[in-house]
């Protein structure tokens, strides 16, 4: 099975109506809130999106060169549904997805907005308005392999084994608020992925105004805290 169906598909079964990720940019002064739910529509589009419009089969590389923010979780959630190899810069992709003004070596460049209600950047190829043609479902065509690559250098089974060893800090369905990035592997399993895997949900600040952390850690009910 694929790291998605791994960490996050018991979550969405055993509440789909509990947030997953509440982003805040304190520049914009946003916040959103996505469901269980919510994310899980976002993956199965992007899943489709890969394999169906781009031919992403499992062990391609896609290249996720995002912040961390509400966007990234659809996309990075998808890319592991179908399979995919998520890798950062300097690495030739099949697909890549970068922000306004971003470039990569790959394939096929799609944009991402990162606009707080998920609007189009009007790029040729943009993420947002690319993947709402998509269903809201996702089914494999086979089974992900334990040791396809996953993450990096990474195979399924040790992105899973290392997201579990590390949630074991984060104590029982955890309300983790953090203020890191994800820009390499080892901050996506511990800023993201070890939260899932401890069944927690997460507050991800982009652009921490660090005198609003306190009140917001009240507000949200922040049980552990990164960065």
């Amino acid at each position: 099975m694929s790291v998605t169906e791994i960490l996050f598909t018991p979550l969405l079964k055993a509440d789909p109506g509990r947030p997953l990720i509440t982003h805040y940019d304190d520049a914009a002064g946003t916040r959103i809130e996505l469901s269980r739910a919510t994310v899980k529509n976002w993956a199965a589009k992007t899943a489709n999106w890969l394999r169906d419009e781009h031919d992403v089969e499992p062990g391609d590389p896609v290249a996720v060169l995002l912040p961390a923010h509400w966007q990234t979780v659809g996309l990075l959630l998808g890319a592991w549904w179908c399979g995919a190899r998520v890798v950062g810069a300097g690495t030739d992709a099949k697909v890549a997805v970068v922000p306004p003004g971003g470039t990569a070596d790959a394939d096929v460049v799609a944009v991402a907005s990162l606009h707080p209600l998920g609007l189009g950047s009007g790029a040729p190829v943009d993420y947002a308005d690319d993947v709402r043609l998509h269903g809201d479902d996702f089914m494999p065509w086979q089974p992900v392999a334990g040791s396809t690559p996953a993450l990096g250098e990474s195979t399924v089974d040790e992105v899973v084994a290392a997201s579990r060893e590390l949630s074991a800090g984060l104590g029982a369905e955890p309300r983790v608020l953090s203020t890191l990035e994800w820009d390499s592997p080892s901050a996506v399993l511990e800023g993201f992925l070890a939260v899932l895997a401890a069944g927690g949900s997460l507050v991800q600040v982009s652009n921490p105004d660090a005198g609003q952390l306190a009140a917001r850690r009240d507000a949200e009910k922040v049980t552990q805290q990164l960065g």
